[in-house]
C-alpha cells in the first residue's frame, strides 16, 4: 500500500518533470519536400528538381553553425528514382546534428523491388517511431500507411486505401487524392498509447507528419479529422509540423500549433528551411528563405 509519502513524493516528482520540460530551451532545425531528382524541372507545379541538392547544401552549411538537438526533413527527400538517394543522402551525412527523417509519398516512387528498402535507405528501423529531445517527445507518424503508393504490391493496406479514397470522394472530402495517404488502425492505437506514457511522463508533444490535417486541404490526410479529434483531446500536445503541401500553411486550432513548412524543392533559387526554438511558453520559428518566421505562445498543459 502506498503512504502518504510517497504518494507526495511521487506528485513532486512528476511536477518537477513537467516544470523542467516547460522550462527546457529546445533548438532543432526543420527542412520539407527537398524532392531531389536528376530529372528536367516542371514550371508549371514550380518543381526545380536537380537545384535542391545545391539549396540543402547551402541549408546544411547554416544549420552546421548552429547549436542544434537534431535536424528533421518531413518527407519527399526525393521525387523519383531510387538513385536519387545516393546522390542526396551524403549531404545529409555533413550535418554535424543527428538526422531524423519522416517519410514522404514521393519517397516511395522507386520501382516496386525497391519500395520495400526505403525505410532502411533513410536509417529508420520503423516507417513511425518517437523520441525525446529537451523535455519534448516528437512522435513521427507515417502517412503513406495506408496508401496506394506506401505499402508493397499485394499487401492488404492497398486495398484499404482504395476503399478509403472511394469513401472520400463519395463524401466529396477536398483532400480525396490519389497522392495522399492516411493511417493504419495500428499505427493509430500506437499513437493513443504514445501520448498517454507522455502525459504520464510530464512531456509535451509535437507531431511530425509529411501530411497536413488542418487547416482543410487538398493535401490533406484522408483521416485527417481523426486525428485532429485524438490531438484536441491531449492538453499535452503543442504543435504538428508537416511538409507535402509547398505552399505552406498555419492554424492555431485547440491550441495547438498546425504548422505546415514550405517546400525546398520549389523556384529555381529561394530555399526554405528553419530553425524552431521551444522554450518556456514560446515556439519561435526561424525561416530562411521562404519560410516564414513565426513567434508563437504555448498552451500551458
Amino acid at each position: 500500500m502506498l503512504s502518504r509519502r510517497s504518494v507526495l513524493a511521487a506528485s513532486a516528482a512528476l511536477m518537477a518533470s513537467r516544470a523542467g520540460a516547460a522550462g527546457a530551451r529546445l533548438r532543432f532545425g526543420v527542412i520539407a519536400d527537398p524532392q531531389y531528382a536528376e530529372a528536367p524541372p516542371n514550371p508549371a507545379l514550380g518543381r526545380y528538381y536537380a537545384n535542391s541538392l545545391d539549396k540543402l547544401r547551402a541549408a546544411v552549411a547554416t544549420l552546421n553553425r548552429e547549436d542544434l538537438s537534431f535536424v528533421v526533413t518531413l518527407g519527399d527527400i526525393i521525387d523519383r528514382d531510387v538513385a536519387s538517394y545516393d546522390r542526396i543522402l551524403p549531404i545529409y551525412r555533413s550535418l554535424r546534428h543527428e538526422t531524423r527523417f519522416v517519410l514522404g509519398n514521393h519517397d516511395f516512387d522507386v520501382a516496386p523491388d525497391h519500395r520495400g528498402r526505403v525505410t532502411s535507405l533513410l536509417g529508420l528501423d520503423a516507417a513511425y517511431y518517437d523520441f525525446a529531445a529537451g523535455g519534448t517527445r516528437f512522435m513521427v507518424l507515417d502517412g503513406s500507411d495506408v496508401s496506394l503508393f506506401g505499402p508493397p504490391p499485394n499487401d492488404p493496406r492497398r486495398t484499404l486505401a482504395a476503399e478509403r479514397l472511394k469513401r472520400a470522394e463519395a463524401t466529396g472530402l477536398v483532400n480525396a487524392k490519389p497522392w495522399n495517404g492516411s493511417l493504419s488502425d495500428v499505427q493509430f492505437a500506437w499513437l493513443e498509447q504514445c501520448l498517454q506514457a507522455a502525459r504520464a511522463a510530464g512531456e509535451r508533444v509535437v507531431v511530425l507528419n509529411h501530411y497536413p490535417v488542418a487547416p482543410d486541404n487538398p493535401h490533406n490526410l484522408w483521416d485527417a479529422n481523426r486525428l485532429t479529434a485524438l490531438l484536441a483531446r491531449q492538453p499535452h500536445v503543442i504543435a504538428y509540423f508537416n511538409g507535402h503541401n509547398h505552399a505552406g500553411n498555419y492554424v492555431e486550432r485547440d491550441g495547438i500549433h498546425y504548422v505546415n513548412f514550405h517546400g525546398m524543392v520549389d523556384t529555381p533559387d529561394s530555399s526554405a528551411f528553419a530553425i524552431v526554438e521551444i522554450a518556456g511558453d514560446r515556439l519561435e520559428i526561424q525561416g530562411f528563405g521562404r519560410e516564414p518566421s513565426r513567434s508563437l505562445t504555448l498552451k500551458t498543459a
